[in-house]
């Protein structure tokens, strides 16, 4: 049998395993990107990822978040939205336009504006661990792992391994040589079909052969 991979738009890839999904077959918002094979475990399911994963989100504040291929995300993890920003140029971060009743006079929308800190970015063969928070604006490299129940307030360089609350690089996974020539070579990219070809090479750490290929 010639091996071909899962299509990428299967809801469920795992059979007998309902709690793994493609998310590109739930995720259907305008202002959420998800690429071929990135999944989500969860024992309650992937189908409501958007709704519990994904919070503030709100199409008004015109941020994003984009997630690229291959991403393997845990149970519970949070991506924060720029919508849960309250306004913090006053003395008082208390939304009181929001109640109405005479509260929304005077309010100025740029007082929110002035905190937004635009879209969320994920690269691709991004591991994020269970329970780990994303918050907003945040951008996360290709390759890097973000441990479990960390909290993510700043950018996580690509192949690096973030941890803790606030989230910090704890390692790079690979040095900097190395690092420069995957983010060169962008196997994430190729068409199934090669990368299928070089699959003992991108889970060996083989790059001699990586570099073959391309």
């Amino acid at each position: 049998m010639t091996a071909t991979g899962p299509d990428p738009s299967t809801p469920y890839p795992l059979p007998g395993h309902p709690r793994v999904g493609f998310l590109k077959a739930f995720v259907k918002q305008p202002n959420i990107e998800v690429g071929d094979f990135t999944y989500y475990d969860d024992p309650d399911g992937p189908e409501t990822f958007v709704e519990r994963c994904v919070l503030h989100h709100y199409d008004f504040i015109g941020d994003r978040l984009v997630i690229g291929r291959f991403c393997a995300i845990a149970t519970g993890a949070t991506f924060i939205m720029n919508g849960a920003n309250h306004a913090m140029t006053g003395f008082s971060t208390y939304p009181f336009n929001i109640f109405g009743h005479g509260w929304e006079d005077g309010f100025d929308w740029a007082t929110i504006q002035a905190g937004l800190k635009g879209d969320t970015v994920v690269g691709n063969d991004v591991w994020i661990g269970h329970e780990a928070t994303i918050m907003p604006g945040v951008r996360i490299g290709d390759g890097a792992i973000v441990a479990a129940k960390s909290v993510v307030t700043s950018d996580v360089p690509p192949f690096a391994i973030a941890g803790g609350n606030p989230a910090k690089v704890l390692r790079q996974r690979f040095t900097d040589e190395v690092v420069a020539e995957l983010l060169a070579i962008r196997w994430w990219d190729w068409p199934v079909e090669k990368i299928t070809r070089n699959l003992n090479a991108i889970r060996g750490a083989d790059l001699a052969a990586l570099r073959a290929a391309e």
